[in-house]
């Protein structure tokens, strides 16, 4: 597509590679903290989301999410769920969208409408590395060993180089890291 929209992960991960412990248990993720350093440089997610037009999601993520209880934390931005199984819209942003990696990264970049495009979920994130489509991913790491849990960047079938382009210290130990393709 000739669209400028970049494709973009947003995700904090455990030192050891996991986005999630076993049984999608995201409790090591630290809660908001007030006496945290200046994050200076580091890329909020509020400020991260004010440059996505759409989101693409896997339908494990959007399960995990629809099921915490919190109001539904993407406001009007167009979600497309990646999913073959029959969905229930908690919002009116949201639909499911189904068919192989290129043809999901192109509907979503479609629908951002010159914004970005935020992948979520950590197959789909998985299986957009594998076909080439992700320009950026700008990465949180918990200073935590999990050992066990969904890791963001197993399967990956072939190498891929990143270059730096930021980090920063968001304080509890935590850094931020982003990189884009080469």
């Amino acid at each position: 597509m000739s669209n400028s929209a970049r494709v973009r992960v947003y995700v904090a991960c455990s030192l050891d590679g996991f986005i999630a412990g076993p049984g999608d248990d995201l409790s090591f993720l630290p809660g908001p903290d007030v006496d945290a350093p200046d994050p200076g440089e580091a890329l909020q997610f509020p400020d991260f989301m004010a440059q996505i037009g759409a989101m693409l999601m896997g339908r494990r993520t959007y399960d995990i999410v629809t099921g915490m209880g919190v109001p539904w934390p993407y406001g009007e931005v167009p979600v497309l769920v990646a999913t073959s199984r029959p969905l229930e819209p908690v919002a009116p942003t949201v639909r499911a969208v189904h068919g192989p990696i290129d043809q999901l990264v192109d509907q979503a970049i479609a629908s951002a409408v010159g914004g970005d495009v935020y992948l979520d979920g950590g197959a789909l994130v998985q299986s957009a590395l594998n076909a080439g489509r992700v320009d950026e991913i700008c990465l949180s790491v918990v200073p935590v060993l999990l050992g066990a849990g969904v890791r963001l960047f197993d399967n990956l079938t072939c190498p891929t180089e990143w270059r730096f382009t930021r980090h920063n210290d968001l304080g509890g130990g935590m850094v931020q890291l982003t990189v884009v393709k080469r």
